[in-house]
């Protein structure tokens, strides 16, 4: 059965660097139950319960509609401004992912990662604005057929280590999976003024499938046959790619 399909029936998944933290603690707390240490046993499962259900790694239903911008990470929307970019005039959505939140994060767009660049920095809370910019992160920028949007993927007070799976130069299609960021964290969007922003402060998003801002590709560019890119991508489910 093809891998799709076997994700409609199978459950929720987990990305691998959830075996390498969750085996440990399960194996050593199947140890503290065989020498009866029982409270020392049952944080340990407590402890591996929440490692696999923060890497947990569910299927999405990707918007295949020309234009649309969606999520790169799950979290509730914390910033909505006006920001300038490298002297561009645009508009920034910040989304807060807390502890609980699915931490994969996922292309905003289809299009050519132009550049990828890490910033080491701080840790501070990702609810603070000051995050945005002081805190360790990687920045991806996106060429897509409309321009080039940016999106980026913060580390927090908790979470130690951005983790992207994408090389510059790579494809990637709206909602494919490019990476996580560990224990609470934060993601960016920056969209050019143009773009029609579609969220407010205080919603709740879902990476790859909810849509944050509609920004219609340049005419004559981005269609194939009358078809958008993300609808003829032959590698792209309606869950989106998978590593």
């Amino acid at each position: 059965m093809p891998r799709a399909e076997m994700a409609r029936f199978a459950p929720e998944s987990m990305v691998r660097e959830g075996y390498y933290f969750g085996v440990p603690p399960l194996v050593l707390g199947g140890v503290g139950f065989l020498l009866h240490w029982y409270v020392a046993a049952a944080a340990l499962m407590f402890l591996t319960l929440f490692i696999f259900s923060f890497f947990r790694d569910p299927e999405r239903v990707i918007p295949t509609e020309s234009g649309t911008v969606v999520s790169p990470g799950d979290g509730r929307v914390v910033v909505v401004t006006e920001e300038e970019n490298e002297g561009r005039p645009g508009k920034r959505v910040s989304i807060f992912l807390a502890v609980w939140n699915v931490h994969v994060n996922r292309s905003p767009a289809a299009g050519t990662i132009a550049r990828i660049d890490y910033r080491p920095g701080k840790f501070l809370a990702a609810m603070r604005e000051q995050a945005s910019v002081e805190n360790e992160q990687n920045v991806f920028t996106l060429s897509t057929d409309a321009g080039e949007l940016v999106f980026k993927q913060i580390a927090g007070l908790i979470a130690r280590r951005v983790v992207s799976w994408k090389k510059q130069g790579e494809r990637v299609a709206r909602g494919e999976r490019i990476g996580l960021v560990r224990f609470g964290s934060r993601v960016d969007l920056w969209v050019p003024k143009e773009a029609e922003i579609l969220v407010r402060v205080g919603e709740n998003v879902k990476g790859g499938s909810s849509v944050l801002a509609r920004w219609p590709a340049k005419p004559a560019a981005g269609k194939l046959d009358g078809r958008n890119e993300a609808e003829t991508d032959p590698n792209l489910t309606a869950t989106g790619k998978r590593l």
